[in-house]
């Protein structure tokens, strides 16, 4: 028990240390602004200042590169808040030159659908002016984390504070054409309405990301943890003689709670996908519901366990042992997959969650190794009194439930 709270406790820490290690700044090498905002994705950020008397935005977006040829971009949705639509502003390393180059381009539905190229030419909006500097100066140089900075200075429709931003980042440019960003849950998430008067953002983002949080801790704590304990619960402690049937209420006792955390954290990813409209997740989605049925299904193998006298009793168990483990697999599976889908591969919480992992996988070595010394011990003994060599009669090698 004191093993789980602790690989609770380190995987929420890391958890949070992934929702807080963002930060914004007012303050940039050539202005100053007056609000700034952390973003809910990629770790990037904006700072702005509005002045109402003639509807006039100036702002910076803070952005970081994820490859030596890629891009970074951000722009504006004038119409609603997601990807098609948006005029945007994308900058990255001159194939001709390598200085930076920051280009517009309107993203409508045939980007989306990569039917044709991403060609740059003139946004509709009232684009006052723009550029981009690379940290560090002229003489910095793109590379994987190089952080950018994009300003604008845009003409808001008198009134009309609430701005749909749209921002993202990709590994390659042809060209002058930037490829398709990577369909990470960061990547598709990075969308935020804010308001540049009060310096407030919609509430949906926020919700989405706790969500998020949430969904993955639960279901790494039950699916990935507790339910791996369970097993190994049954497997190495039902030998024990001294436990009597001790053993079964406590693996019974932790999968069933395994499995009501799981559900909790399944229900809520089926609440993010309505969430997210457009947005998803084949593998993860798919795995997620195999481990659930298979977890439902050993469930109700509880109510229907044949007595240890039923002659359907070995069926069962095997039955049981294989949905069992196959449920276990798969949910370490998914956890694992749901690392990837949220853009975490490299994270601390993924961290965390591998040495909890790999904690008891060192518990399972040993006490496999121990089973299979007490077996071969017993056998060899077994074989002794068979020849008359040693007396004495066996008790018994555990209880059966």
């Amino acid at each position: 028990m004191a093993l789980l709270i602790f690989l609770i406790s380190l995987l929420l820490s890391s958890y949070l240390h992934i929702v807080f290690s963002a930060h914004c700044t007012t303050v940039t090498a050539t202005k100053t602004f007056h609000k700034c905002m952390t973003l809910p994705t990629q770790q990037a950020s904006i700072a702005w200042t509005f002045h109402p008397h003639n509807a006039t935005l100036d702002l910076v977006f803070f952005g970081t590169f994820i490859s030596p040829s890629g891009w970074v971009g951000w722009g504006i949705n004038p119409t609603s808040p997601e990807m098609t639509g948006t005029r945007a502003l994308i900058a990255f390393p001159d194939p001709n030159s390598g200085q930076i180059v920051l280009l517009p381009y309107i993203l409508d539905p045939t980007v989306k659908l990569q039917k044709n190229p991403l060609i740059s030419r003139p946004l509709d909006t009232r684009l006052l002016s723009s550029s981009a500097i690379l940290y560090g100066g002229k003489m910095a140089t793109v590379h994987n984390g190089a952080t950018i900075q994009i300003y604008a200075t845009l003409k808001l429709v008198p009134n009309k504070t609430k701005i749909h931003h749209v921002w993202n980042r990709g590994l390659y440019v042809q060209g002058y054409s930037p490829t398709i960003h990577p369909t990470t849950s960061n990547d598709l998430s990075s969308i935020a309405t804010i308001d540049v008067r009060s310096g407030s953002a919609t509430a949906q983002h926020d919700n989405i990301k706790t969500l998020k949080t949430v969904h993955g801790v639960v279901n790494a704590i039950s699916w990935g943890l507790i339910l791996p304990i369970g097993a190994l619960t049954a497997r190495y402690l039902r030998h024990i003689q001294a436990l009597g049937p001790a053993w079964f209420y406590a693996h019974a006792g932790m999968q069933l709670f395994a499995f009501f955390l799981g559900t909790v954290g399944f229900a809520i990813g089926i609440r993010l996908g309505e969430l997210s409209p457009g947005v998803e997740y084949g593998l993860h989605r798919k795995l997620g519901f195999a481990a659930f049925c298979l977890g439902g299904l050993q469930t109700l193998a509880l109510l229907f366990r044949p007595k240890t006298t039923n002659k359907f009793r070995k069926y069962w168990k095997s039955y049981h042992h294989f949905v069992g483990y196959s449920c276990v697999v798969l949910g370490v599976v998914n956890v694992f997959q749901g690392f990837e889908v949220m853009g975490e591969s490299r994270s601390y919480a993924k961290l965390g969650y591998c040495l909890g992992l790999s904690t008891l996988l060192g518990v399972c070595i040993a006490l496999e190794v121990n089973s299979w010394v007490i077996f071969c011990r017993k056998a060899k003994e077994e074989k002794l009194r068979r020849e008359g060599l040693i007396g004495g009669s066996d008790k018994g090698s555990g209880t059966h439930i």
